[in-house]
C-alpha cells in the first residue's frame, strides 16, 4: 500500500510535535524522582483523565475488540466491559485513599499498610513481577499490534516496525519522564479519537459494505450484534456475561483495571492536586473508555466480516502476513487499507498515537517500579535524585527492548488477554480487602500471587487443564476453569492469613492513623488503641463506602445505559435508544445527587 505525500505529511508533523514536547519539559522531568515519575503532584483531573483515556487506548485494543467482535459478537465485549464495576469502585472508594497515602507508587503502599521483612520481600517482588515480566508482557501485546498493522498496511517486516516505532517512544518517554507523558497523551487523545471515528464512518459506507442499514441486514454480521450473550446459549451466558460480571472484575488483577486501583491508574491518581482532582480524572476516563469509546472499533469489526468473513479470506488477501501472525485481530488492520489517501495517514497518525500512548505510560511506570521499590530499596538505598532519574532513563529503553523481543514471538492479542486474566484471578478480593479489613496481611498476598501464578501455570502448561476442564471431555466444562483458580487460590490464600500472626498494632494503627479508611473492619483496631489511651481517629465522620458503592452501582447504570443506548442508536432501533437515553439521564442526575453526599466526607 503506497502513502502519499499528504499520509506521510501528517504523520512527520505528529512525530515532531510528540518529540518535540519530550524534549521541551525533559529539563524540568529530570529535575528529580518526583518530577520525573509523577510531575510534582500537580495535575489537574481533566488532564489526567485524557491522559488514562490515551493509555488504554492502544494499537491492540481495537485488534482485541475485533478479534472477540468476529470470534464471541458484540456481546463477547463482556469480558472486559465488566471491569466498569472495578473501575467505578476505584472513583468513588479508593481514589481518595490512594491519595491520601501520598506514596510514590501503589507498591510503596506495602510498607504502609504491612511490616518487617514479608512486606519488604513482597514491594521488591512485585517490583520485578509487575514492572518487568507483566508489564514487558502488556508492552509486547501492543508491540504485536504494530507489528500487524505495519505488515498488512505497509508490508514491513516485524523487525522493521519494531525498530521505528519503538525509537521514538522510548526516547521521548526517557526524555519527558511522566510530565511529557501526560502532556502528549493529550495530544494523542485526540488524534486516535480522531482517526478511529474516521475510519469506522468511512469503512462502514466502502462499496463492499453498503452503508449502516446493509451492514446490519448482512448474513454475516446479524448473529453477531446482540449486545448481551444469546439467554438461550447456557455456556455463552455463563462465559461471556455471568462470569465476569459475578466473579471476573472483583477477583482478578489487570493493568488498568485493578480491583483497588492500581498501576498506571493509580499513578495518575498520585499525581492529582488532590483527592477530588484524582475522583475526577478516574470517573471522565470510566465514562469514555466504556461509554463511548468502543463504538467505533465495533462498527469496523463488524463491516470485517462482510469484507474478509474467514482468516483463508485474510491470508489471499494479504500473503507476504506469515502463519504464525495471521489472526481474527488482524482483520483490523486489513480493513484499514482500504482508507483513502488523508484519511490514510490521519488513522495511520492515530494508531501511532495509540502506540505511543500506551507505550510511553507502560514503560514510566514500569519504571518507577525499578527505581522507587527495588533500585533504592535494594540496591542503593543512599541514591541521589540525579542517579535516580538515570536509572529511570536506562531501565525505561531496557524494557523497551524486553518486550519488542517478546512481541516478535507472539501470535494474537486475545490468546495474551486471556493468559494475563487467568494468572491473576483469585487475587482481587485482597487488593480490595486489604483497606478496610485489618486481618490481611503481607502473607496473604505474596499466598495469593504464588498460588494463582502456579495454578494457572499447572492449568495451562500440563494435561492437568485438559482433564479437568474441556468441552464435552473433562471433568468440569471449559467456562468452570477461571472460577476454579479464582476460588481455590481464594480458598489458599485466607488459610494462610489465619495461619500466620496478623501486622503488629504499631504498623496498623500508624496506617489507621494516615489513611483513615474507617468501617468495622478497623474496629478491633481502634478500640484496642483506645484501651491503651491512643487515639488514631483523627476526626468523627460518617463512613463514606456505603455512599460510595451507591455512587459506583447508580455510576455503573449510567455509563451502561450511554453504552447501550450508543448502540441502539447505531443499530437504528430507535425506541430502545430513546429509552435507555432517558435512564442516562435520570441515573445522571442521581448520579449528581449521591455525589453531593459524599462530599462532606472526601473534602
Amino acid at each position: 500500500m503506497e502513502l502519499s505525500t499528504l499520509d506521510y505529511g501528517f504523520i512527520i508533523v505528529f512525530f515532531s510535535i510528540v518529540l518535540g514536547i519530550g524534549i521541551f519539559v525533559s529539563k524540568k522531568s529530570g529535575k528529580n524522582s518526583s518530577e520525573f515519575f509523577l510531575s510534582g503532584r500537580t495535575m489537574p483531573w481533566w488532564l489526567l483523565g485524557l491522559s488514562m483515556v490515551a493509555t488504554t487506548f492502544s494499537t491492540d485494543t481495537p485488534n482485541l475488540v475485533t478479534d472477540i467482535v468476529r470470534t464471541n459478537g458484540v456481546s463477547g465485549n463482556w469480558v472486559w466491559w465488566a471491569f466498569l464495576l472495578t473501575g467505578l469502585l476505584t472513583v468513588f472508594v479508593y481514589a481518595k485513599l490512594w491519595r491520601k497515602s501520598n506514596v510514590n507508587t501503589d507498591l510503596e503502599f506495602y510498607e504502609l499498610r504491612y511490616g518487617g521483612k514479608p512486606a519488604s520481600f513482597l514491594r521488591k517482588f512485585r517490583a520485578v513481577y509487575l514492572g518487568i515480566i507483566f508489564n514487558v508482557i502488556t508492552m509486547s501485546a501492543v508491540t504485536l499490534a504494530a507489528i500487524k498493522i505495519g505488515s498488512v498496511m505497509l508490508g514491513l517486516e516485524p523487525w522493521q516496525t519494531v525498530v521505528s516505532a519503538g525509537l521514538i517512544t522510548v526516547t521521548f518517554s526517557a526524555l519527558g519522564g511522566f510530565k511529557g507523558v501526560v502532556y502528549t497523551d493529550f495530544l494523542l487523545f485526540f488524534v486516535a479519537m480522531a482517526g478511529a471515528i474516521g475510519a469506522a464512518y468511512y469503512l462502514v459506507n466502502i462499496p463492499e459494505v453498503g452503508g449502516i442499514n446493509s451492514l446490519m441486514a448482512h448474513e454475516n454480521v446479524q448473529g453477531k450484534l446482540n449486545i448481551l450473550p444469546d439467554l438461550g446459549n447456557t455456556e455463552a451466558l455463563i462465559t461471556l456475561l455471568i462470569i465476569p460480571l459475578a466473579v471476573q472484575w472483583w477477583s482478578s488483577w489487570y493493568p488498568g483495571a485493578e480491583p483497588g486501583g492500581g498501576g498506571y491508574i493509580a499513578q495518575r491518581m498520585l499525581a492529582a492536586k488532590d483527592e477530588n482532582h484524582a475522583i475526577g480524572a478516574t470517573f471522565f476516563f470510566n465514562i469514555m473508555h466504556y461509554a463511548l469509546r468502543p463504538w467505533p472499533w465495533i462498527l469496523v469489526a463488524l463491516a470485517s466480516l462482510v469484507v474478509y468473513p474467514d482468516l483463508a479470506s485474510i491470508q489471499e488477501a494479504f500473503p507476504n502476513v506469515t502463519e504464525d501472525k495471521l489472526g481474527h485481530d488482524l482483520a483490523y488492520s486489513a480493513m484499514l487499507t482500504k482508507l483513502p489517501s488523508g484519511l490514510l495517514g490521519v488513522v495511520l497518525a492515530s494508531l501511532v498515537a495509540a502506540y505511543m500512548s500506551t507505550i510511553s505510560t507502560q514503560l514510566n511506570w514500569g519504571s518507577s517500579y525499578i527505581v522507587f521499590d527495588f533500585y533504592k530499596q535494594q540496591v542503593n538505598p543512599e541514591a541521589t535524585e540525579k542517579q535516580m532519574v538515570a536509572v529511570g532513563r536506562l531501565s525505561t529503553v531496557v524494557l523497551m527492548v524486553l518486550s519488542a523481543i517478546l512481541a516478535l514471538a507472539l501470535q494474537n492479542a486475545l490468546q495474551l488477554f486471556e493468559i494475563l486474566l487467568v494468572f491473576g484471578a483469585g487475587t482481587g478480593l485482597i487488593f480490595i480487602l486489604r483497606w478496610f479489613w485489618w486481618r490481611i496481611n503481607a502473607w496473604s498476598e505474596i499466598t495469593a500471587m504464588f498460588a494463582s501464578g502456579i495454578i494457572s501455570i499447572l492449568l495451562k502448561t500440563t494435561a492437568l487443564g485438559p482433564w479437568l476442564f474441556a468441552a464435552g471431555e473433562g471433568v468440569f466444562p471449559s467456562w468452570a476453569e477461571y472460577p476454579f483458580v479464582v476460588l481455590v487460590t481464594t480458598a489458599i490464600w485466607l488459610a494462610a492469613t489465619f495461619m500466620t500472626q496478623p501486622e503488629s498494632p504499631e504498623v496498623l494503627r500508624s496506617f489507621y492513623r494516615k489513611i483513615q479508611p474507617g468501617g468495622p473492619g478497623w474496629t478491633k483496631v481502634v478500640s484496642d488503641a483506645k484501651a491503651e489511651n491512643q487515639n488514631i481517629v483523627n476526626r468523627e465522620e460518617k463512613w463514606s463506602v456505603p455512599s460510595g458503592i451507591t455512587a459506583m452501582l447508580i455510576g455503573c447504570v449510567l455509563i451502561y445505559s450511554i453504552m447501550f443506548a450508543t448502540g441502539h442508536w447505531i443499530y437504528g432501533e430507535t425506541t430502545s435508544a430513546m429509552v435507555l437515553t432517558g435512564v442516562a439521564a435520570v441515573s445522571a442526575f442521581l448520579l449528581v445527587k449521591a455525589w453531593n453526599r459524599m462530599k462532606d466526607h472526601i473534602l
